[in-house]
């Protein structure tokens, strides 16, 4: 009896032993992920794992000059959880230590993209045979081509050999940093920031594109360009104005604490104030929102108040306010930002919440008002570091106009 009972505790000590689970290391060094957007396509996009003598991973992302840096990494088992900075979205699955498969999520706006990931160094794009073109310059270019949707879009690139860098600029922002290569006559052009999943395929001669772009797994949208060194966008100052029959902004959103604030409360008496109308899930916002905590912290004596209305996809106020949360602990940002929607990002829905403007076209959108509540100007989008010489040109231009509603000298 006692040698059985022997061998039933050995066997069970055994099989114990066999089942439990030890987390495997990540291979630290180069990765190379793709993940599968409309159509079949794959966007490809390279990042880099370290990790410190906590055990603690950190992964950096890399389109073209920007980098992204991911901290939030949880285990269970086999079972991988990497979550985005500032936005909401995760990359779910299972791991190896050379290999990581699964999704990247989006809850609240219902979207998955199937994610793979190998280490060791590879090329974002295949190249398989020289450029018979190079694409430097400006592109006019129309998107949702012969649709009613139909948009323009500045192409700004730089090509050496067969590695293209660059952006398209819209009339509501730029579509971030966009890395790639010309292969033979074929453009490829990708950037996972965390929240987006952007490619670009197209056709390309000397004077012309021809593609499509794949917005993750939701949209897909033909693309054509031209080279026009002189082309510009409509002017993003005259975009959005106030209907007639207004003659003042205001508004009434509540803040973390459930405070309804409106531009009769005290913080705003007297003051020239900025409105910025965007959404924790938009990286032109982020981008946006980087430079006006930076602007801040070299103006700490300007007699301006900024704050932000935030348009959120999250499905409940709790979690909206969490992301708002998330974003203003991250970024240090010290102006308010109040809650202004949830659940969605609805434009048409924004409108109504703001029916002293003509239409919301751009998160973000930017209101300048001056100390009497005169609205001074409304700026459309935002164009980013990703677009140069604009983002060089922006950045005198909000100085101008900072100086013009102060009164007082600003410092870039």
């Amino acid at each position: 009896m006692k040698n059985t009972v022997l061998l039933l505790l050995v066997v069970s000590l055994f099989i114990t032993s066999c089942n439990k689970q030890e987390n495997t290391s990540l291979a630290v060094g180069d990765w190379l992920a793709k993940m599968e957007v409309s159509e079949g396509q794959l966007l490809p996009f390279n990042f880099t794992l370290a990790m410190d003598a906590d055990g603690k991973y950190t992964m950096k992302m890399y389109n073209a000059e920007e980098v992204v840096t991911v901290d939030e990494f949880s285990f269970n088992g086999d079972s991988i959880n990497i979550r985005m900075p500032i936005f909401e979205g995760h990359i779910s699955g299972t791991y190896t230590e050379n290999e990581i498969v699964g999704e990247f999520i989006e809850e609240s706006k219902d979207r998955r993209v199937p994610f793979h990931a190998v280490q060791g160094p590879s090329e974002r794009f295949e190249v398989k045979e020289n450029a018979k073109v190079n694409i430097s310059g400006i592109w006019e270019s129309y998107f949702n081509v012969n649709t009613e949707n139909e948009y323009p879009a500045k192409g700004i690139f730089m090509q050496n050999g067969n590695k293209v860098k660059g952006t398209f600029r819209t009339n509501t922002g730029d579509y971030r940093y966009l890395e790639g290569v010309v292969s033979g006559d074929s453009m490829k052009l990708s950037a996972f920031d965390g929240s987006h999943v952007f490619l670009f395929l197209a056709q390309v001669t000397d004077s012309t594109l021809n593609g499509k772009f794949y917005s993750g797994r939701h949209a897909v949208q033909e693309f054509m360009g031209a080279r026009n060194e002189a082309f510009e966008l409509p002017d993003s100052d005259n975009l959005t104005y106030l209907r007639e029959g207004y003659d003042k902004f205001d508004f009434s959103f509540p803040n973390a604490s459930g405070k309804m604030v409106g531009l009769s409360d005290p913080m705003f008496r007297n003051k020239p104030v900025l409105v910025q109308i965007m959404g924790t899930w938009c990286t032109n916002c982020l981008d946006e929102t980087r430079y006006y905590v930076d602007f801040l912290k070299n103006n700490p004596d300007l007699d301006v108040q900024f704050v932000g209305l935030a348009f959120e996809y999250a499905k409940t106020e709790e979690k909206a306010f969490e992301g708002i949360r998330r974003l203003q602990e991250r970024e240090e940002v010290t102006y308010p930002i109040l809650l202004a929607q949830y659940g969605t990002s609805n434009k048409q829905k924004a409108n109504e919440k703001l029916p002293m403007l003509n239409h919301i076209l751009s998160y973000p959108t930017t209101i300048y008002i001056d100390r009497e509540g005169e609205v001074k100007k409304i700026h459309t989008g935002f164009n980013g570091p990703a677009t140069g010489e604009k983002f060089e040109e922006f950045k005198e231009q909000f100085r101008a106009t900072l100086e013009d509603l102060t009164g007082q000298e600003v410092a870039q």
